[in-house]
């Protein structure tokens, strides 16, 4: 019996994690499938070396497209050009893509004008916010994929009521809370000695995490200056780490905001740095859409700081609040946590670790052998 083969993209870290658990997935199933790692290089990080692939048990990438920066649509262009030529050269029997980066929609549009199945992992999500560029690559992508894998039942009623065949959507649960469980166990398995934050977490036993990189928080001075005030507040009470996207430091500097002794600032951290951090957090505030889905997924506090969501099941089941950018409802919510009266909430159906079988497993039916 021939191998059907699968194209799997990713453009950006985020969407490593995600691939991760199919990759393994897949290997389990050597006698059945073959597959291709996609780079697309949307997002050039340096520290995307062997050790970052080793990190997350799959293999270095078959093809770099080298797409690098640009505006939204010379970034798409050059992925679309670079991808189209793979496909002519090698076709597969199935593109498989992840999330809602301009990767995911360059990928989907050129294989399904080459007329090449189209697989969208992490299908459905919908924030109804369309000046977020995510939701229209989510849209547009889902407007012409063949097979949805959703995340939670939200997606999957998105899906029926734009009109797509039940027989090709389905609830598999979350490759990225198979990819957090995974690290979760190497991480408790391995000497932390050695890791940047497990010294911070010495330092200050008790603390909160804090993440913010979305333009409409970061870029808009008063925004910034309303979290701000609110994080210097919080602080006093909970000692705040907040590991820094560039474009974020850059802001807090622009507008002359200061947050305090509390609020410890740190460079980014690699994935399992990271995680170390924020598994043990008291709290954490976010603008996010991973993140928080992996405090559902542990069962942390979250404060989404965000007016929408796309991710409604870690509000109606998970610990994520949806919280604004309010200074007093942010204030409000950590004081909740903080006196131990923060949601409770529980890990989503699926949520499992199991996702990614599920996927190759579903990709067995629905490709030929």
């Amino acid at each position: 019996m021939s191998r059907s083969l699968i194209y799997l993209v990713a453009g950006a870290r985020p969407n490593f994690m995600k691939i991760a658990p199919i990759v393994r997935a897949l290997q389990a199933r050597a006698d059945r499938f073959e597959f291709r790692i996609i780079h697309t290089g949307q997002h050039y990080d340096r520290e995307m070396s062997d050790v970052f692939f080793d990190e997350l048990g799959i293999p270095k990438p078959d093809y770099h497209l080298e797409a690098g920066g640009g505006s939204h649509a010379t970034q798409t262009a050059k992925i679309m050009v670079a991808f189209e030529e793979i496909c002519q050269k090698a076709r597969p029997d199935c593109v498989l893509v992840v999330g809602d980066v301009n990767s995911t929609l360059a990928c989907s549009i050129d294989a399904k004008k080459l007329d090449i199945p189209v697989a969208h992992v992490e299908a459905g999500l919908r924030s109804g916010d369309m000046r977020m560029p995510e939701e229209i690559n989510r849209l547009v992508t889902d407007s012409i994929s063949d097979w949805f894998f959703c995340t939670e039942p939200a997606g999957v009623d998105n899906l029926l009521k734009e009109g797509k065949r039940q027989d090709a959507v389905f609830h598999v649960g979350h490759v990225m809370v198979d990819n957090l469980l995974y690290q979760r166990d190497k991480l408790d398995a391995s000497d932390k000695a050695g890791m940047e934050t497990e010294a911070l977490k010495a330092k200050y036993p008790k603390y909160g995490v804090v993440t913010l990189h979305r333009p409409s928080n970061v870029d808009d001075e008063a925004n910034l200056r309303g979290i701000a005030g609110a994080l210097k507040q919080i602080a006093v009470d909970l000692p705040l780490i907040f590991p820094v996207h560039p474009r974020t430091r850059g802001n807090l500097e622009k507008f002359g905001l200061d947050l305090g002794p509390n609020v410890v600032l740190t460079k980014p951290q690699s994935y399992m740095e990271f995680l170390n951090l924020w598994k043990d957090a008291a709290l954490i505030m976010t603008d996010s859409g991973g993140l928080q889905e992996e405090t559902t997924a542990l069962g942390i506090p979250c404060l989404t700081l965000r007016e929408n969501t796309e991710r409604p099941v870690t509000l109606d089941e998970g610990s994520n609040v949806l919280v604004g950018t309010d200074p007093a409802r942010i204030l409000e919510e950590a004081a909740k946590v903080l006196a131990g009266q923060g949601k409770q909430g529980r890990r989503p159906v699926l949520w499992d670790g199991k996702a990614a079988e599920r996927i190759v497993a579903d990709l067995d039916r629905l490709l030929p052998a």
